[in-house]
């Protein structure tokens, strides 16, 4: 008899081997139908795969997320027969499922592919779709592997590092590829597709290699689903942050300061003080200390750190002294400048913990092609702290540390996220520095820290910071998409590195742990998915211009500039709109800017010291006094 475990640690017994598929049937023909992949202990597989032992078993639908990613993989296999069948001589590579859709990267050789063939494209796959054809997957030797690609050198490479055993093929119609597996049953299942987009990918991901065609395309069981997630792309579209960053005057890029460097207007850089200031209060609440360190290091700093070795392809070319010799790194983190702050005095285990605080900018590298409005840049700033505290006192800071995420989060409205355990490679430790014992401590702190704080977690083995494991925040916005947020980090090798130490209350010397955190991640992401969470409305406590007055004509300017300043006076932020313009349209050009509050004044409002308040999306609220409005607004900004 083999023995299946369920999910919900119910047991079913079958007589001899035992598929997926058939272990679904035997609960009921509904979930049988719906069943398009599994998972065998933790291993996706398809749903034919025979069971030949004891083993735990998750029957996935299109409802989970692996269920999407064999759906999405096997379209791929579907989009790569479908390009062969109008491009023959193409060479495929490689296609994967994505978060939303698949892509396969093509050499198209001498013929090119563009946005006027996607519909040729998409219709051939709909029709090899409705062919029904079950997806096969079987092993090839390494031999045959080749024999098979020996015409393909991106096939061929991807095998040369397999070994025999190792190789599977699948099989559809007349398309065969190279694959690990993960499929649907069928090819019938998939019923509406889009190619999204197509645009260059070096092979592998580096530029020294050949650019192919990277065809991006999203697929779904029922047409309906694809028409609501076509919305959802012209929704995100509308609030895509460069467009808004432009309209809102919030940043700027210029050609001759350079690529993926962020330029923040007056507006934006406002609202940055705004997320700064708060932060900032939080953290002296907090018993933060705050400091600042220079834009470069000496490149002794980052050896010291592991960061060099790490990241040094990462970085910008080194910057060398005319007569000393000295060389130096523009910064890419701020913790190896902590820890040498740290280190500027002696300390008791009376101090720890110690809370270093610093918006720090730091500088990597990106390749151009990588380059995304504030999302990827080259130069960023961290809303950065480390705190060295005692073994004893780490969960408790953790704890609080994780406490100061959810706060910042609930602030800005960010309710919907999950948090990722990111551990460690379970094979290559070679991407890691420190000892073993070390990082099971570290990453036992996390989990403990997370399980005692009632956080619903996910874990992710690979994630991990080269010099300690994290807990990420992976925040869905207003769109569906998961972006990661806040980061915490324990690290009890940097403390080695650097040879920090306090002494105990045995009089002897002992090792800090530290803890490296950003609530936000970065200003320039953070920004751009608040942009495009909120559509450019921010809360009112954040909106960089609260009010415009608006005077009905150049006679009440004077009255304006008296009600401005009082505002001012209440750290109520504005301006003013004196343009000879009708009182209406200067209402519209309001609204577009999303400025919260309209505060229209004429000859009734200066007699009476009044205004006329209209707010953003509720039109009209009557006249107020000056002091009513101030009272009015601080209820309303409240966080």
């Amino acid at each position: 008899m083999i023995k299946i475990t369920l999910p919900d640690g119910s047991i079913r017994e079958f007589e001899g081997v035992v598929t997926p598929l058939e272990v679904a049937k035997s609960i009921s023909e509904g979930l049988a139908r719906n069943t398009i992949s599994a998972v065998v202990n933790g291993k996706q597989v398809e749903v034919t795969t025979p069971i030949t032992e004891d083993a735990t078993l998750t029957l996935l639908t299109w409802n989970d997320d692996l269920g999407k990613k064999a759906f999405w993989h096997s379209s791929a296999h579907i989009l790569a027969q479908s390009i062969l069948d109008f491009y023959p001589n193409a060479k495929l590579t490689i296609g994967p499922a994505i978060e939303n859709g698949f892509y396969y990267d093509v050499d198209f050789g001498d013929e090119s592919l563009s946005e006027k063939d996607f519909e040729k494209i998409e219709k051939k796959m709909l029709e090899n779709a409705k062919k029904d054809a079950t997806f096969n997957l079987y092993s090839v030797s390494k031999a045959d592997a080749l024999k098979e690609y020996a015409d393909n050198p991106y096939k061929t490479e991807l095998i040369e590092n397999l070994q025999d055993g190792e190789i599977t093929f699948c099989t559809h119609d007349n398309f065969t590829d190279l694959c690990r597996g993960g499929h649907i049953p069928s090819t019938g299942i998939v019923k509406a597709v889009k190619i999204l987009n197509a645009a260059g990918a070096y092979w592998r991901g580096d530029e020294k290699n050949k650019q192919l065609t990277r065809v991006y395309g999203i697929s779904f069981p029922k047409q309906k689903e694809l028409t609501e997630y076509l919305e959802r792309l012209e929704e995100a579209k509308r609030r895509d942050h460069r467009k808004l960053g432009k309209e809102l005057g919030i940043f700027a890029f210029s050609e001759k300061v350079g690529a993926g460097l962020p330029l923040w207007l007056p507006k934006g850089t406002a609202l940055r003080k705004k997320l700064e200031n708060f932060l900032s209060e939080a953290q002296k609440k907090g018993g933060y200390e705050f400091v600042m360190t220079p834009h470069i290091g000496n490149i002794e700093l980052y050896k010291t750190s592991g960061h060099y070795e790490k990241y040094g392809a990462d970085s910008f070319q080194s910057i060398k002294t005319p007569n000393e010799g000295e060389e130096f790194f523009l910064k890419p983190m701020n913790c190896p400048h902590h820890c040498e702050i740290y280190k500027t005095s002696q300390w008791s285990y009376k101090d720890l913990p110690k809370r270093y605080a610093e918006f720090g900018t730091v500088y990597r590298y990106e390749q151009s092609g990588e380059l995304h409005g504030l999302t990827r840049v080259r130069g960023f700033t961290q809303d950065d702290a480390h705190l060295f505290c005692t073994p004893d006192q780490l969960l408790k800071e953790f704890e609080d540390v994780i406490d100061l995420v959810l706060y910042v989060f609930k602030s800005l409205g960010f309710e919907d996220f999950v948090t990722q355990v990111s551990l460690r490679d379970k094979e290559n430790r070679s991407k890691y520095i420190g000892s073993e014992e070390n990082w099971e401590k570290a990453e036992n702190a996390i989990i403990t820290a997370a399980q005692n704080k009632g956080l619903k977690t996910i874990v992710e083995y690979g994630e991990a910071a080269f010099y300690g494991p994290k807990l990420d925040f992976m925040v869905k916005d207003a769109l569906g998409r998961s972006w990661q947020l806040g980061t915490i980090q324990v690290d009890y090798n940097l403390p080695e590195r650097f040879d920090l130490w306090y002494t105990g209350n045995d009089n002897e010397k002992h090792r800090p742990v530290m803890i490296h955190r950003a609530p936000f991640g970065s200003m320039e992401r953070f920004i751009a998915i608040l942009l495009e969470n909120t559509a450019g409305d921010f809360p009112l406590w954040l909106s960089p211009d609260q009010f415009i007055i608006l005077p009905i004509s150049e006679k009440y300017v004077d009255y304006a500039k008296k009600v401005s300043q009082l505002l001012e006076n209440h750290d109520i932020s504005g301006l003013i709109d004196d343009r000879n313009e009708k009182t209406g349209k200067k209402i519209r050009d309001a609204e577009l800017k999303k400025i919260p509050f309209m505060l229209v004044v004429g000859e009734n409002e200066e007699q009476n010291g009044t205004i006329s308040v209209r707010r953003r999306g509720e039109g009209d609220l009557g006249a107020m006094k000056l002091e009513d409005f101030v009272t009015y607004f601080k209820e309303a900004a409240k966080i």
